[in-house]
């Protein structure tokens, strides 16, 4: 009688629920997580920076209507991101100076962004 109120305890203690300090958690796991994601979250930053560059060369290009909201949204924010690339080349074609200079700095944040996102990657841990 007493193995079996012995055997009885033991299984309601691996039954009962764990408390949150009994919960082991994967630190090396949890690193490699945050670093690919903090990683990620700066390479489709400077994705994002470059698309709107992009979309602006195209709007200027092609001659969009610069009132639209559409194209007057993108021509701001990528003023914005040229970051002082927009007057680097002052070519006399104004086509040609927006092709250049926000192609240049569209070209800017993709190098940064890959170069950045390998950094934190290497300095994480997690290799190339």
């Amino acid at each position: 009688m007493a193995e079996h109120a012995k055997e009885t305890e033991e299984t309601r203690v691996q039954d009962a629920p764990r408390s949150r300090r009994d919960v082991q958690v994967d630190w090396r796991r949890a690193k490699d997580r945050s670093v690919g994601l903090l990683a990620g979250i700066v390479r489709w930053a400077g994705l994002i920076f470059a698309a709107i560059l992009v979309l602006h060369v195209i709007f200027v290009v092609g001659s969009a209507n610069p009132g639209n909201g559409i194209v007057s949204w993108v021509r701001g924010w990528a003023g914005t991101f040229s970051i002082g690339f927009a007057d680097i080349f002052e070519p006399a074609d104004p086509k040609l100076r927006v092709l250049v200079n926000f192609g240049l700095a569209a070209l800017f944040w993709l190098v940064v962004s890959g170069v950045l996102a390998r950094i934190i990657r290497r300095i994480g841990g997690l290799g190339s």
